[in-house]
């Protein structure tokens, strides 16, 4: 059960990462985000019907309510989220808790970091909701009460061709189990290129890319 809730947010980081480009409303980043956790769901049992029908219903935000991430500059939480003459904040669940609702420029970098959580008071509100419990499979979802959730965290540039995830971290299940283990890290192989992720350290008085084979 926590592999497939793990494994449901890694989905939606992947698809937000294989997504971002400029242009790209970062609104849609989070719709995306929330798609691929409502389809892991699905997948996982405690969810039935179409994923579709699903966001319209505002369901994504009951196990995502936060946004999907927020700019970084200066400060790790930077302005410029709502600034005068870019898009206003949106007003549906989960949009709303977004600290940007900004189109996406090159040379941006923002944190993605979809999660998936269960909150009891946020499932007892879908349950009493008829246009959001219709999809719930409420005796597979009651054994998740109490679980918490999951949520993963890159930090990511906007380039002109796509984008390159900053963070390094160890992210597919495999590569978790082996640092778990103890595993050396970096490794040898990227297991996960479409994260994207730039293989560098700091050395001295510069960044060193690492050779990593993918």
């Amino acid at each position: 059960d926590q592999k497939s809730v793990y494994e449901a947010v890694l989905d939606a980081q992947v698809a937000v990462i294989a997504s971002m480009k400029p242009g790209t409303k970062w609104t849609d980043m989070h719709r995306t985000a929330e798609r691929s956790i409502l389809k892991g769901l699905v997948q996982a049992g405690l969810l039935v019907g179409d994923v579709e029908d699903m966001l319209a219903a505002d369901l994504g935000a009951i196990f995502m309510p936060h946004g999907l991430g927020h700019l970084i500059g200066i400060d790790t939480h930077d302005v410029g989220g709502y600034a005068i003459g870019s898009p206003p904040r949106p007003d549906k669940p989960g949009l709303r808790s977004l600290r940007t609702a900004r189109v996406l420029q090159e040379g941006m970098v923002l944190t993605v970091e979809p999660g998936c959580y269960f909150i009891d008071p946020l499932l007892d509100m879908a349950m009493m909701t008829p246009n959001q419990n219709k999809f719930i499979n409420s005796k597979r979802l009651n054994e998740f009460r109490g679980f918490g959730g999951v949520r993963l965290e890159d930090d990511v540039l906007v380039k002109e061709d796509g984008c390159e995830n900053l963070s390094i971290c160890p992210r597919a299940v495999s590569e978790v189990m082996d640092v778990m283990n103890g595993g050396a890290w970096p490794p040898k192989t990227d297991s996960m290129p479409e994260l994207r992720r730039s293989w560098v350290k700091r050395g001295p008085g510069k960044m060193v890319h690492l050779d990593i084979s993918k």
